[in-house]
C-alpha cells in the first residue's frame, strides 16, 4: 500500500491524526526524525485514539533511512511551490507521499533530492498559505487510494 512520509513533524496532534489515517487506509506512516515531540505524548495518543495498534508506523533516524525503506517507490513531494496538481498523478500502490513540517514545509535540499519523482501541490484559493498537515495528507492519500480502487474495503 501507499507510504505517507512526514519529514520532521513537529505537532503531536497532527501525527496522531496521521496514525488514524494510516489505520483507516492501510498506508504505512513513516516519520523522519527529529520529531518535535515524544511519541508517548498525551496529545499524540489522544489524537490517535485507539488506532495505534491498527496502524503501521515506522520512525526513521534520517531521510535517507526512510527512502531506503521503500527503495523502488516513486516519491511525490507535496509543496505549495509546485506546478503539478496532486490529482494529475496516476498513483501506484507503492508510491510515497512526502510532506514537510508545519509551518515551513519541505526544505530545499529535500525537494532537490534525486529520489523525488515530482513536486506536487494541492490547489487552494490564491493568497492562502497551506492546509493543515494531516488534512493535506488525507486529501492526497484518499485520491491515490481512490485511483487504486479502495482495496481492502467492502
Amino acid at each position: 500500500m501507499l507510504h505517507i512520509v512526514f519529514f520532521e513533524p513537529r505537532i503531536p496532534g497532527n501525527t496522531g491524526s496521521a496514525i488514524r489515517l494510516a489505520a483507516a487506509t492501510g498506508a504505512t506512516l513513516h516519520l523522519v526524525e527529529p520529531l518535535g515531540f515524544d511519541l508517548s505524548e498525551p496529545k499524540l495518543r489522544r489524537a490517535g485514539l485507539d488506532y495505534h495498534d491498527l496502524a503501521h508506523v515506522v520512525v526513521h533516524p534520517t531521510f535517507e533511512a526512510a527512502l531506503a525503506a521503500f527503495p523502488a517507490a516513486r516519491v511525490f513531494a507535496f509543496t505549495t511551490q509546485a506546478a503539478t496538481r496532486f490529482s494529475d498523478v496516476a498513483y501506484r500502490a507503492d508510491d510515497a507521499l512526502l510532506f514537510g513540517p508545519e509551518p515551513t514545509g519541505l526544505p530545499a535540499e529535500v525537494l532537490a533530492h534525486p529520489r523525488i519523482t515530482d513536486r506536487v501541490r494541492i490547489p487552494m484559493l490564491t493568497g492562502r498559505r497551506s492546509l493543515n498537515l494531516t488534512n493535506a495528507a488525507s486529501i492526497a492519500t484518499y485520491e491515490a487510494w481512490r485511483q487504486l480502487g479502495f482495496g481492502g474495503t467492502d
